[in-house]
């Protein structure tokens, strides 16, 4: 009886090595892909934000303002923002 123990011990030690194998080669093909879609992006620029009186405006990037659509009109957030407020996500 304790050989048949032993042999079940090992496969189930062998079928728990396999999921963490297939994990980790999923996590390194995965990072493999992001590393090689950013070094494809092609942009050198990634822009800065510079504020005016009333608004801020990305200045520089990869994306034109013409491949962008237009906001449809009656949707503007300025109406509903208060003075002298700056958006949680603004770095001068």
């Amino acid at each position: 009886m304790a050989r048949g123990n032993i042999g079940r011990v090992r496969a189930t030690r062998s079928a728990g090595v396999l999921p963490v194998v297939l994990a980790i080669t999923s996590a390194a093909l995965l990072t493999g892909a992001a590393v090689y879609t950013v070094d494809r992006a092609g942009c050198v620029d990634p822009g800065q934000y510079i504020r005016h009186d009333n608004h801020i405006e990305l200045v520089g990037g990869c994306v034109d303002g013409s491949e962008l659509p237009a906001a449809p009109r009656g949707t503007s957030h300025e109406a509903d923002a208060k003075p002298g407020v700056q958006p949680s996500n603004f770095r001068p």
